[in-house]
């Protein structure tokens, strides 16, 4: 069996944890695009290099990692440049239940406010631009970069009226943006992504790693002074451009577990047979040293690639040695190969 992955987000990962345990890879590849999975032989078997990402639904594509018994891991890159129906539809077997791909959206009959929902996973209140009274945090997609999920902050209603007319005069967001717009309660925390592993095959949840984001030009304007950040009348972006590594506090373990069996439980109830493999809640641990889940990826995280190569702490409790998320997809390809369970892990 091979596996593959789209050439983007947490795929050197997946191919590193591959080949720790012996499968071949495939790298699918946007032409322009794929030197790093060039440079890196090692981790890389073959590149399948395409003039667009779309080109992998195609028949002569799918035909070939059909013949080739190629078992696809799915990440958000995935989902963003084929987009769910197309996922949806296609003739090759993916790792997971990739029905769950389609959840990691606000809006829609599947959206992950229902899952957190139905897990009774608290999260941040959603509110109407009317409503807005103390601060917020306004996520929606920008102009020119679809891809690209904008955020902006405002600490009140008049607050967010002028940074909406600023960011639209800008260009950075249109009237598309606005229409796909979801203001949330600003939660007071310290902000963690939490890796999660569901496996079937051991029948439990695991908690993998725990990272934190990387954004510009966030990074660099927060570490301005107050008053100098008041006297730019600048905006942050707020674009997710890598990933460090985090520990929690141990005594939170308990929440997260309940959080993480909740969240599964939720999903095999709305998606039968709800989330398999990896996911991530991306949450805010408040003062009062509660959870709350602010986002959510039905799939491998975008952080992951901060443990490559060295592995995860809290993964070495479970394997007796520290793995990436990458390698502990790869373990349990390989363990449902043995037990002949590869059908309760696919789709």
């Amino acid at each position: 069996m091979r596996i593959a992955s789209v050439a983007s987000h947490s795929a050197l990962d997946v191919f590193d944890g591959a080949k720790d345990e012996g499968f071949y890879t495939v790298a699918l590849c946007k032409k322009g695009r794929e030197r790093p999975y060039i440079e890196f032989k090692r981790v890389v078997d073959e590149c399948i290099i395409l003039d667009d990402f779309k080109e992998i639904i195609t028949d002569k594509v799918q035909s070939r990692l059909l013949q080739q018994d190629t078992l696809i891991v799915p990440n958000r890159s995935m989902a963003v440049y084929l987009g769910y129906d197309a996922i949806e539809s296609m003739r090759v077997k993916f790792f997971g239940n990739r029905m769950m791909l389609r959840w990691e959206e606000r809006s829609g009959d599947k959206n992950y406010y229902k899952i957190l929902k139905e897990a009774g996973i608290k999260y941040p209140k959603i509110i109407k631009p009317e409503e807005i009274e103390d601060p917020v945090i306004v996520k929606l997609p920008e102009a020119r970069r679809r891809v690209e999920r904008g955020f902006f902050f405002a600490s009140d209603s008049e607050d967010f009226k002028q940074k909406l007319q600023k960011l639209t005069k800008d260009g950075v967001i249109d009237e598309e943006s606005v229409t796909k717009m979801v203001i949330e309660q600003f939660i007071f925390g310290a902000y963690f992504n939490v890796n999660y592993f569901y496996s079937p095959i051991f029948d439990r949840v695991e908690i993998i790693s725990v990272d934190r984001r990387i954004q510009s030009d966030w990074d660099s304007f927060y570490r301005l002074p107050a008053e100098i950040q008041i006297k730019l009348k600048k905006y942050p972006r707020l674009i997710e451009v890598g990933h460090e590594p985090a520990t929690i506090r141990e005594s939170l373990l308990e929440k997260l577990f309940d959080a993480g069996y909740s969240f599964v439980e939720a999903t095999k109830k709305l998606e039968k047979p709800g989330i398999i493999g990896p996911f991530t809640l991306q949450l805010a641990v408040t003062p009062d040293l509660d959870i709350v889940v602010f986002d959510v990826a039905p799939r491998i995280g975008g952080g992951t690639n901060a443990y490559m190569g060295i592995g995860s702490q809290y993964s070495k409790l479970y394997f007796g040695k520290p793995i990436s998320l990458g390698r502990r997809i790869a373990i349990e390809i390989k363990e449902a190969i043995i037990k002949r369970e590869l059908d309760v892990i696919v789709s």
